[in-house]
């Protein structure tokens, strides 16, 4: 059975078909049951199994017992997760060391937990892990803006391309800041949500990286010349039925912040 219920520990309280996103859960005498047809409409999420206080409620694939258990000791409070999120930096000088590939597979875990559109989880990473790889992109950036500034030289001038290639040219890289590893998420070019999964992945990945010794940045040279250079594209191998959405910088921070500079104050309109 797909939606199963432990009917000796269940406290009818309704909790589960309340939370039930897809709404196909409803209550009769003995508890909570789904709805004819609705194994084919549930998303997967898991909704019904994690706010079950007394884990009652099992999936076909998923029971309580294969959920990370929430201990409410473990969050911050309000100041701490206030500092938390605004102290995250966007790094753009590297230590030249390579960020270890179990740190870094464990920081995509985290992030593949990110919310998804009706729970799809499709969003896919590739890792350019070695530096070789990531000096690659780079040139293939810096051909798109040589050709930008021959082609295009109002675009080349407002991106201020001729400033970033001659600091290229003297050894700075400007474009991905000598980052031992480039991350970037793809995914389904169907996928109608497609770029909201995996901007709301890469921000997991950039929040989670501090407290495993990393650090990250958006990479948005990158990210331009994959939207008008063929060639990079190309040389990433990706079949033509994914699209990327993203690109970040990855490594370990040279420097340590000590201070959080103010932001502009929010521009809210209620209506």
């Amino acid at each position: 059975m797909f939606f199963q219920v432990d009917t000796t520990i269940c406290n009818k309280d309704e909790i589960c078909v309340l939370e039930c996103p897809a709404r196909i859960l409803t209550m009769n005498a003995d508890g909570p049951v789904m709805v004819k047809g609705g194994e084919e409409v549930c998303i997967r999420c898991g909704h019904c199994v994690a706010v079950c206080p007394v884990g009652a409620v099992a999936l076909e694939i998923l029971s309580p017992d294969e959920c990370l258990l929430i201990e409410n000791g473990w969050f911050s409070d309000a100041q701490q997760a206030e500092m938390f999120l605004r102290s995250r930096r966007s790094i753009r000088t590297y230590r030249q060391q390579p960020l270890d590939k179990d740190t870094l597979e464990k920081a995509l875990k985290i992030a593949s937990s990110a919310p998804t559109g009706s729970n799809r989880q499709l969003v896919k990473w590739l890792v350019l892990y070695e530096r070789s790889d990531v000096e690659n992109v780079v040139t293939h950036v810096v051909d798109w803006m040589r050709y930008m500034l021959a082609h295009d030289p109002d675009m080349a001038a407002q991106l201020n391309m001729q400033k970033i290639l001659n600091d290229v040219e003297q050894g700075a890289d400007r474009i991905c800041r000598q980052a031992p590893h480039l991350v970037f998420a793809y995914i389904d070019k169907e996928v109608g949500v497609g770029a909201a999964d995996c901007h709301t992945a890469l921000s997991y990945l950039e929040l989670i990286l501090p407290s495993l010794g990393g650090g990250s940045c958006w990479a948005g040279y990158v990210m331009r010349a994959v939207s008008q250079w063929p060639p990079l594209v190309q040389s990433l191998g990706l079949s033509e039925e994914f699209c990327l959405y993203g690109a970040v910088m990855v490594g370990i921070p040279k420097f340590h912040y000590h201070r959080i500079p103010p932001r502009n104050m929010p521009d809210i309109t209620y209506r």
